[in-house]
């Protein structure tokens, strides 16, 4: 029964929209993204993807290059300290109010103040110094609060109140016709938005399960649908499918601390066989990660050497490509690690080249990797035990057990939260509790760099510096496995302009570029 009214809802809104004479018929995309916390950029809104009823100071476009959307201009102190930031004054929220410095001081402010996803801790205060010019003051030079400035929306803050999620007002491309939680998402343009005009009279997202969003693109009654891979290259009539590269990765976080420790709850931290680096750059020189793309993605996916594969921050200097299982077997040989009675089954001083490797059971991608991870494993003497638990059961074992987890984002302050030494330990961010001081100085190098670009060399540099880093080439704290293509059927009259390398999650963040999308067909 929901199924057939989830479908009659969004004919409905078609037949609506194309009784208006000679108008552009309107868009329907069934790509998930729908919020359990509502459209409030201040609860983490808008992170990835499109913010649509927002607009931001700065975006990125296709190429990461970052660009002014409210901003006209953006400075950096020479302390480091103090962003200066000049917005334009024809920004309007969609109820023509005007959109000032004083609402970009109170998003920031109030954001910091939230705890919600938007992590804001290190902006000390934001300041509207004139109308047009906003003023960020941090505790500490961060250049990734540059993220921050592309990520949040601006919300009004006359109009911010406790239903401002289900009702949201922004200075974006769009605003909110309806909500129907669970079912569809309906959006027109704002028409005070200062952008270019937009080609759609009206936007719906439909929200549903995946036999019912496909059937939606079946039947013509959607124009953009994400499919999972093996749905991929079935598209139908009229629709083309597009698979689109990724950050969106899945790795194997190794421990590299001995065991014998615990956690403040008394969980175990270390494993004595990870620990060794050894047996971590020997996985990493033997997986086969084309294999692995093959296997658990039907192909639909690349090889990933490291968490940030193919962004600007990327240094392909640290790549190891792997699957050679005879320079896996040498590395494991010199580090002695050898199979003294012949199982099969590497030894060192008596311990077995044995360890945990632990998954979520209710991913099967991740079940996947897993069970082909530790066959490959196998071929040079290392036995991966593959174990399906909760999330709850492995959030206690994560620092002592191997762990298949995956990240991807726009914004390399993800570098420095999963390989840190301040963050070891620290949430799910570097359960192996890797250390490196070399690394942590070249990530706080890259931190306090005088702008953007600046810092780019030293985030290349933590991953390999010719001598050391945090890549495969040098500790492995990791062993990255794949990036996961994000596959969608596109009608065959929809431009959507060039795309991404898209972040973890698929579906949404290929609104990225919506407001620039054309029909191609009369």
């Amino acid at each position: 029964m929901r199924r057939s009214m989830l479908l009659a809802a969004v004919f409905a809104t078609l037949l609506s929209a194309n009784s208006v004479a000679a108008a552009p018929p309107p868009l329907v995309l069934a790509v998930g993204g729908e919020p359990e916390t509502g459209f409030d950029p201040i609860m983490g809104w808008g992170r990835y993807g499109n913010p649509l009823f927002q607009a931001t100071l700065l975006r990125l476009d296709a190429n990461f290059e970052m660009t002014g959307d409210l901003a006209t201009s953006w400075a950096l102190s020479e302390d480091r300290l103090i962003w200066t930031v000049t917005i334009r004054t024809d920004a309007k929220f969609s109820d023509g109010s005007a959109l000032t410095a004083e609402d970009v001081a109170f998003t920031y402010n109030k954001a910091r103040d939230a705890g919600g996803l938007t992590d804001m801790k290190i902006l000390k205060e934001a300041r509207a110094t004139t109308p047009d010019t906003v003023e960020f003051e941090l505790t500490k030079p961060q250049i990734t609060f540059a993220s921050q400035l592309v990520a949040l929306g601006i919300v009004p803050q006359k109009g911010y109140g406790d239903d401002y999620a289900r009702h949201p007002l922004g200075a974006g491309p769009f605003k909110m016709v309806e909500w129907r939680e669970g079912e569809q998402l309906i959006v027109e343009p704002n028409p005070y938005w200062h952008g270019e005009k937009i080609a759609f009279p009206r936007v719906t997202f439909v929200f549903g399960e995946e036999a019912v969003v496909l059937n939606l693109a079946r039947s013509g009654a959607a124009h953009l649908v994400a499919v999972p891979p093996l749905d991929a290259a079935h598209a139908p009539n009229g629709m083309t499918v597009k698979h689109i590269d990724t950050a969106d990765n899945r790795g194997i976080a190794f421990p590299t601390v001995p065991s014998g420790g615990q956690t403040e709850k008394g969980h175990p931290i270390g494993n004595d066989v990870t620990a060794d680096r050894a047996i971590r750059f020997a996985i990493n020189q033997g997986l086969d990660r084309e294999a692995l793309v093959a296997l658990a993605l039907n192909g639909h996916g690349t090889p990933a050497y490291g968490p940030v594969d193919g962004l600007p921050w990327d240094n392909p200097d640290a790549h190891l490509e792997g699957g050679d299982v005879d320079a896996a077997k040498a590395t494991l040989d010199a580090a002695g690690w050898r199979d003294e009675n012949g199982d099969g089954i590497r030894e060192k001083d008596g311990q077995q080249a044995r360890f945990p490797l632990v998954y979520p059971s209710s991913d099967s991608l991740r079940q996947a990797l897993a069970l082909g991870a530790a066959e490959q494993m196998r071929a040079f003497g290392i036995v991966a035990e593959p174990r399906g638990l909760s999330w709850d059961a492995i959030g206690n074992e994560m620092h002592a057990s191997a762990v298949i987890l995956g990240w991807g984002a726009h914004d390399p302050s993800e570098i420095y939260a999963l390989y840190h030494g301040n963050n070891a330990g620290v949430d799910w961010y570097n359960t192996g509790l890797y250390r490196n001081a070399t690394v942590d100085a070249h990530l706080d190098a890259a931190q306090s760099a005088p702008s953007f670009e600046a810092s780019l060399a030293e985030w290349k540099a933590a991953q390999w510096d010719g001598k050391t880093g945090f890549s495969a080439k040098g500790d492995a704290p990791w062993a990255w496995m794949v990036n996961v293509k994000h596959s969608y059927w596109i009608s065959d009259c929809l431009d959507i302009g060039p795309v991404q390398i898209e972040p973890h999650g698929h579906g949404y963040p290929i609104t990225q570029g919506l407001p620039g999308w054309k029909w191609t067909c009369e």
